[in-house]
This record gives C-alpha cells, structure tokens and sequence, in this order.
C-alpha cells in the first residue's frame, strides 16, 4: 500500500530506526513512508534536489540557507501555533530549535541533536583531558586521533577557534587571526600524530575502530552518537565526555544534529500534522525515540536518569557541551 507522504532520512539506526517505528506503530496506516540515504549523502546531497522528490527531509542544519535561497521548503510557523513552537523552543537543548531559524522563519523542528563532544575506548584508563593544553600532553603517549573527513577538519577548527573565545566570522570566516593559527597550529600537531587509516572515516567509522579495540584510544572532537556508549555484541563501549576547554575556559563545539522539515511539494494534512507533534511530545523524546536507537532533543530525556543509565551516562556527560554549542 502507496503512503500518502514520502520521507527521506540518513541510513543509520540513529537516523532512521525511530522514524520507522513510529510511521508503522504511531501514525494512521497509509500516512507516511521513509526511505534512507548515506551519511555523505545527507552531508552533501543538494538539497533542493531531495526537496523535489520527498514531502519530508531530515537534514543538518548547515543547508537551511540554501534551502530558504530556493524556496524549497514550507516554512513551520505557517502550519503550527506559535504556542506550540515557542514550547518546542523551551523544551529543545542549546541553540537546535534556533539553527533552523532562517531569515524569521522555522525551517526545521530540532529532532534530534548532536555536537561535537570528546570520546575515549574502552581501554582508555583515567579521567579524559579537560582542555586543549591536556590533550596535547595526552597525545605523547597515547593515540590521540581527529576526525578529518569531509567537513570534520573545518568543524574542529572552528571548534578549537570557539574555546578561544572567538567566533567565525562572516565577511572574515576568522575574525582574529591570532587565534586562528593558534587552533591551526594545534590541529597540525595531532594531525601529524595521526594515524594515516583514520583520515578518511567519518565520525561513524571512527566510532566504530574505537568501539572495536585500542587503535584509538581518545578523539578530542567528535559528533557524539548515543549508539556506541553502550556495548554491544563484539563492541566495546565508548565513553563520552564533554569538549576540551581552550583558554577561555569555553567548550567550543560546533552544533551538529538534525531536523525534520517539510518541503514545498508536501501538502500536510492534520494527521502528518500531528505526527510531527507527536515525534516532538515527551514521550516520544524521553520514551520512544531513545528505545529505538534514537538520540533526542529534548533536555527533559537529555537529564532523565532512565536515559542515562540504558545510554552509559551519554547525556549527562556531554549536556553542558550540547547546551553551548556554536
């Protein structure tokens, strides 16, 4: 049987595994079907393309700009209440809701959220280093990794540009040049210490070399996936921790996670309408979502113990990162 509304989302259980669970046991039969696209298309894809053929994306915040340059998705406040968006707002952890807020429209509702956090294997023994000048110690005598691939060099720059209490610019992408070569200059000598194999994982295939032995034992930055603090059948768990201080005593970190939009093409009816409001509600983000390998955005499942202890203290090991995220 055809769905009336076709989704499109990332082809991991973190993208996609409550989606699917809650289309088949949530919203009205025949309302809404997914289908998964890889992590690098979901980074890259052009996004006015998949607008075009989906009622429905789930997407990174990074291309809310170029979506709203072409139109191609149907502003939220123009089928919900501000009431209702004013709450989700409240309820969402650090800058998500705000990252799909384009020019006074919401593009997005934050359905989940990442950032970039610290991780460490299962053999890593100790307290992980707590700012940048600890980390640079750390990385003489174990393997101290960064994550590279793709946009991951750019968002760690950005990251370490944060914990010196500066911030991108825009007309100057680096406002303070000092600061600048200085966050370069670190990321040069752990690159140099940096095993050739990893260069090219994203933060998933990272996660999972970590998850798997003592190749890594400590990545300073990363997008932290809930999946991997607890073990799993031939997986160790990783431990993760908040982002490394810099000298302004700041965790910079660069907001990751996503949200779920409609498109142009989409025609919302009252029951997608309120599946969406129910993927958002308290029991889907403290109950629902984390039982299907789900990473919420809701601070509320952020900081309920019950999350914590199935997610090996994920949340409340990196909130305060998440909540100040750039």
């Amino acid at each position: 049987m055809s769905a009336r509304h076709l989704g499109l989302t990332w082809d991991h259980p973190r993208g996609y595994e409550a989606l699917f669970a809650a289309a088949r046991e949530i919203a009205p039969p025949g309302l809404l079907r997914w289908e998964k696209q890889p992590l690098e298309g979901f980074e890259s894809h052009p996004i006015g393309e998949l607008a075009a053929r989906y009622d429905l994306l789930v997407l990174d915040h990074p291309h809310v700009g170029e979506a709203a340059a072409l139109d191609c998705l149907l502003p939220l406040d123009a089928v919900f209440g501000p009431e209702e968006m004013a709450a989700w707002s409240r309820q969402t952890i650090g800058n998500a809701m705000r990252s799909y807020l384009w020019q006074g429209r919401q593009l997005a509702l934050p359905l989940d959220v990442a950032t970039q956090v610290s991780a460490a294997g299962a053999d890593f023994r100790g307290d992980p280093p707590d700012d940048w000048d600890a980390v640079l110690r750390l990385s003489e005598s174990v393997p101290v990794v960064l994550t590279v691939a793709g946009p991951h060099a750019l968002m760690s720059f950005f990251s370490l540009v944060l914990s010196f209490g500066a911030e991108p610019g825009v007309d100057d992408f680096v406002a303070d040049r000092k600061v600048a070569e200085e966050a370069l200059s670190i990321l040069r000598r752990l690159y140099a210490r940096t095993p050739a194999f990893t260069r090219s994982l994203n933060p998933i295939g990272m996660l999972e070399v970590m998850a798997a032995g003592s190749a890594v034992a400590y990545v300073p930055l990363i997008y932290g996936y809930v999946n991997y603090a607890s073990g799993a059948p031939g997986r160790q768990p990783v431990r993760f921790c908040e982002a490394p201080r810099g000298p302004s005593g700041r965790r910079g970190s660069v907001l990751g996670g996503t949200g779920i939009a409609l498109t142009r093409r989409a025609q919302p009816d009252a029951p997608l309408l309120d599946h969406l409001r129910w993927l958002m509600s308290p029991e889907a983000q403290t109950r629902f979502i984390p039982g299907h390998a789900g990473q919420p955005s809701a601070r509320e499942a952020w900081r309920n113990a019950e999350v914590n202890a199935a997610a090996g203290r994920f949340y409340l090991g990196t909130i305060e990162t998440n909540e100040a995220a750039w």
